[in-house]
């Protein structure tokens, strides 16, 4: 994407950054997903996401959010470095944790539960008293804001992406965390689970939000709720497979889509183990693909995400976005979050100094 240059947009006066958080059982299916250095650690993900996108570090969960072997940084430092330059403000709503992060971080509830394993007959309990509250959230957000960017952070959320899109009739390849997308297991597992629950390819078209609640994850209808209760408030989905299958939630459910563009990052946009270009397509999305330019980057961490690791989450495609929607450049933007990566690497050396002296 090239940057924006800030007289070729309008400037929103007042915009609003949305985190969604949520757990899902399905991420305990080893090899699934990459965000956590076990199946069982990835509960701590979101939760310390929401640490370092609030503080620059983790305060009362116990693991560092880097990938080995190189100490990949989580995405949420991108978004921390973006709004923090732009001064966009933020909040995190909980659509289903299992836990909680330190009391330091506020969290808006809105009636979620933690998400099953999509292979039982139901994944998420209560869709429709959830989407009621996040519509409401929306409303309310419309009424304070002039653009609302909404990302998220629950592990195997790819997974349920795909498990969705199949319900209402969209095939192909999702992304991955993981520089090796493990495009078998995840067949695998959503084929289990549509069986599981009777659906067949494209059997819930009518149906979107069954198909969320047979096969999907509380993010997704926090997420889906929020952005239809906008209105026509601009609202950027930010990140790849999975708000490709929000979109295609919202859509189907019969709200507008006119107001909302998915915006991620461009390592989604050129995995060839993912087809979300002919996915936005499909579904009618219009979407961007933020360059972060981290080749450039002296960071090991940073410059896997050129080879593929990590790749997007907790909003940083639409973090970059506005960084230049409000006239900064990728440079200042790398800059920033390469400090914040040591900041973050110098607390991780005390943890471990700390263990070692125990």
């Amino acid at each position: 994407m090239d940057i924006l240059a800030p007289e070729k947009v309008r400037i929103p006066e007042n915009p609003l950054f949305v985190c969604v958080l949520g757990n899902t059982e399905t991420a305990y299916i080893e090899g699934l997903s990459a965000a956590g250095k076990t199946a069982k650690l990835t509960d701590y993900t979101p939760a310390g996401d929401a640490e370092v996108l609030e503080t620059g570090t983790i305060i009362d969960i116990p693991i560092l959010p880097m990938t080995p072997p190189y100490d990949t940084p989580t995405p949420a430092l991108i978004t921390r470095a973006a709004l923090s330059i732009t001064g966009i403000p933020h909040v995190f709503v909980n659509a289903g944790l299992r836990v909680l992060p330190a009391e330091q971080v506020p969290l808006i509830d809105i009636g979620g539960k933690p998400g099953d394993d999509i292979r039982k007959q139901v994944a998420v309990h209560n869709v429709e008293g959830v989407f009621e509250n996040a519509f409401k959230l929306g409303e309310k957000l419309s009424k304070e804001h002039d653009l609302i960017v909404i990302g998220e952070s629950i592990p195997a959320g790819t997974t349920t992406a795909n498990a969705v899109l199949q319900s209402l009739g969209y095939d192909g390849n999702v992304s991955s965390s993981s520089s090796s997308n493990p495009l078998d297991l995840k067949k695998q597992v959503v084929a289990e689970a549509m069986r599981s629950s009777g659906i067949t390819f494209g059997s819930l078209r009518e149906q979107p939000l069954k198909a969320v609640e047979s096969v999907g994850d509380p993010m997704m209808v926090a997420v889906a709720g929020i952005a239809a209760g906008l209105g026509d408030t601009p609202v950027i989905l930010a990140g790849g497979t999975q708000m490709a299958s929000i979109f295609a939630v919202i859509k189907h459910m019969g709200y507008s889509t006119d107001n909302i563009k998915i915006v991620t990052t461009s390592y989604v946009v050129r995995d060839e183990s993912a087809n979300f270009v002919e996915l936005a397509a499909e579904i009618g999305a219009e979407f961007e693909g933020a360059d972060p330019e981290f080749g450039k980057s002296g960071f090991k961490g940073l410059q896997q995400y050129e080879v593929g690791f990590v790749k997007e989450g907790v909003g940083a495609g639409g973090a970059i976005y506005l960084t230049g929607m409000f006239g900064h450049t990728m440079e200042e933007l790398r800059l920033k979050i390469e400090d914040l990566c040591d900041e973050l690497c110098k607390f991780g050396d005390l943890n471990r100094v700390a263990d070692e002296e125990l």
